[in-house]
């Protein structure tokens, strides 16, 4: 697909490749990204500790991870008959407040383990609007659902966003030295906020973003937000909701992602990897035929001989 309107992305000098090592974090829109990594089946860890939306969040989930942290009791709450820790995603809940702390434990070090051999940190802002908490004054990153008049909403600064991407990247950058890091603005809209303060939102997050890669070395922008907002500038490139990137976008973003983050040695992997997963997802009418069995055979020596080439490549 091909638009009038194209943003210019200069390729970069340090492309993925499947030799690379990719860690994935941050908004729902690094879980899209993530997923197509997957499907390419290439080297890729994402949100560990569930969608993770503002700066703070993702600061402190990976200040877990090169910690090491060990969760106890007091880091996590109970509420509407589950457990809960607000510095994680809801989706990590559980019902045993041991099981959710050894998750959570579980988490930071295998983080750590992967931010240690990373090639590539990729990490989607969301939104610059957090809650906090009045009881104690902490911004959390999940509420949990728990009643908002235990909350007091508040915007983050240019310059408070800057000093936490700051911190990510310092922190990792000492465990890691070697790693890139590509940031992005997720193009999801957060109409809960307004349209107004949604708009707000993402000019902090991209203002403080631009900052912070014009003075370290080893940082890039990907414009996720602005290819959605300008070559794709149309609700048909919408889920039903008029708020997510659909289908057809996700793809798009993708393929700009492949020109310009993918090594193009990989390209021709690529496509054998995706003829590959269309085999293993097609579902025959007759799966005992001789010819669905001759297609099976085939789709088998089809993978041995890729994962002999390409030993990090795996289909599970």
């Amino acid at each position: 697909m091909k638009f009038r309107t194209q943003i210019p992305i200069s390729k970069s000098n340090n492309p993925i490749d499947y030799r690379s090592q990719v860690v994935s974090l941050g908004s729902c829109f690094a879980v899209n990204m993530s997923e197509k990594l997957d499907y390419f089946r290439f080297r890729n860890y994402c949100n560990p500790f569930g969608i993770l939306f503002h700066p703070l969040a993702i600061e402190k989930a990976i200040d877990f991870a090169l910690q090491e942290k060990q969760f106890i009791q007091e880091d996590i709450f109970f509420y509407n008959e589950q457990w809960h820790s607000y510095d994680v995603h809801s989706d990590l809940n559980a019902t045993d407040s041991e099981q959710l702390l050894q998750n959570l434990t579980k988490a930071a070090s295998e983080t750590r383990n992967r931010l240690a051999i990373a090639t590539h940190v990729l990490i989607t802002l969301g939104t610059a609007w957090v809650y906090r908490k009045t009881e104690d004054d902490k911004i959390v990153a999940n509420c949990h659902k728990v009643p908002q008049k235990q909350f007091k909403k508040e915007l983050l600064s240019v310059a408070v966003i800057q000093e936490s991407l700051e911190k990510i990247i310092a922190g990792i950058s000492q465990l890691n030295p070697k790693a890139q890091f590509v940031f992005t603005v997720s193009p999801v809209r957060h109409s809960k906020d307004g349209f107004v303060e949604n708009q707000w939102s993402k000019a902090n997050l991209i203002t403080a973003v631009h900052q912070v890669i014009s003075e370290t070395p080893n940082t890039v922008y990907f414009p996720s937000y602005e290819i959605m907002m300008d070559e794709l500038r149309d609700y048909r490139f919408y889920a039903e909701d008029m708020l997510h990137p659909n289908g057809i976008a996700i793809d798009y973003i993708w393929e700009r992602f492949t020109e310009t983050w993918i090594a193009e040695t990989t390209w021709p992997v690529m496509k054998e990897v995706d003829s590959i997963q269309k085999g293993l997802a097609h579902r025959s009418f007759n799966p005992d035929s001789e010819q669905h069995l001759r297609f099976l055979e085939n789709l088998k020596i089809k993978i041995t001989k890729l994962v002999t080439e390409y030993p990090n490549i795996s289909f599970g």
